[in-house]
């Protein structure tokens, strides 16, 4: 996907209304018209980039374009992740996954669904917890790999050999210690609001999580896109 910058010869940047006035590299006007083609290569030719979305798609761009400006504007804090929250079907993977192509290589996010690892627990164990934290490292450097863990909270807890484990909230905890000492970023689309999240993984996850994450939450009017 080729990102086209704006202040082109004769052109003054083009964003948005809200962040119309703000100096920017790039033109979001014409992003979001790329990121629909993109989008319906993908996913077929019915896909659009719905009217009440685009707040959150200005912050997805602005964030993993690394748009100073932008994200400034838009109270996105570029050293952290990603927590995307919205009701079944409003579109948070499907984005999620248009838009990482954005990002540079090595900020790339891989993606994964929480019921995946949750499955990879029950045939190996706690070995998953470190494949997504403390091996979580390009080979032979200690730069971290960026993840978007998929579904946050549709997986069950989990029985290996007798032992129940929140699989999730172990990969999390554990992540948030290297957020703090190697500065290794996560993301997370999850239906769950904050309530929930803390029902789910309780207290001390959720307090981290407000350090790791910028909270992108779609309208709660978002409709259903897999009708």
């Amino acid at each position: 996907m080729t990102i086209i910058p704006a202040n082109q010869p004769g052109q003054e940047s083009s964003t948005p209304t809200k962040t119309k006035a703000i100096q920017s590299h790039y033109d979001y006007y014409l992003l979001f018209q790329q990121l629909e083609e993109h989008g319906k290569n993908i996913y077929g030719p019915k896909f659009w980039l719905h009217d009440m979305d685009r707040p959150v798609v200005i912050k997805l761009l602005a964030y993993f374009l690394q748009d100073e400006a932008i994200a400034a504007a838009e109270g996105i804090d570029l050293h952290k992740g990603i927590l995307l929250t919205g009701k079944i079907g409003c579109g948070k993977t499907s984005l999620m996954s248009l838009i990482r192509a954005l990002a540079p290589e090595s900020y790339r996010p891989h993606m994964v669904s929480c019921r995946q690892i949750s499955l990879e627990f029950s045939k190996i164990g706690h070995d998953v917890i470190s494949r997504y934290s403390t091996g979580a490292f390009f080979p032979y450097t200690n730069v971290p790999k960026v993840h978007c863990f998929d579904d946050l909270g549709v997986e069950q807890t989990v029985n290996y050999w007798g032992n129940n484990c929140n699989i999730m909230g172990e990969i999390l905890l554990s992540r948030y210690d290297l957020f703090i000492s190697n500065k290794m970023i996560t993301h997370v689309t999850t239906n769950l609001n904050s309530q929930e999240l803390e029902e789910h993984y309780g207290n001390r996850l959720r307090s981290r999580m407000r350090a790791m994450f910028n909270l992108l939450p779609f309208h709660a009017g978002s409709m259903d896109k897999r009708q």
